[in-house]
Parts: structure tokens; C-alpha cells; sequence
């Protein structure tokens, strides 16, 4: 999607998803918005449950892919 569609579709102007694409500072009200806008949520936990939780979502991304495969060669046959 082109930038200035996505800052569009998040409200927020294309310098201001560009400063958020390129690491540099944006106010919290901002980068919420783009993240609200892409269908994104942000959780905030303690530091000593991040890898619990990283290892959660990769093990929830690979069942994803795993019943994608299965679906595509399903599709396939």
C-alpha cells in the first residue's frame, strides 16, 4: 500500500508514517492511531513476560501457517 494511502486510511499525515517508518520520534497519540489504523494492538507487560508471550505469538504463527499449507494443498488437489 502506497504511504500516502496508509496515512490516509490511519488519519494521519505521510510525514508523520514516514517519521514512524523511519524510527524517528512521534507522539504516543499518533503512532496509536497508525497502529489502530493497520489493525495493530499494542500490549504492555512486564519485561520478565516478553518471552513467554514472544514465544505464544511464534507458536500461534506457525499453527497459522501450518493450517494455511494444509488448506492451500487441500485446495490444490
Amino acid at each position: 500500500m502506497p504511504i500516502d494511502h496508509a496515512a490516509r486510511h490511519c488519519g494521519v499525515s505521510v510525514g508523520m508514517l514516514s517519521k514512524l517508518e523511519n524510527g524517528k520520534g512521534v507522539n504516543l497519540e499518533h503512532a496509536l492511531r497508525v497502529m489502530d489504523g493497520l489493525g495493530l494492538t499494542m500490549l504492555v507487560v512486564p519485561k520478565a513476560y516478553a518471552p513467554w508471550l514472544e514465544q505464544a505469538a511464534a507458536h500461534a504463527a506457525k499453527i497459522g501457517e501450518d493450517a494455511a499449507r494444509k488448506r492451500l494443498a487441500w485446495l490444490e488437489e
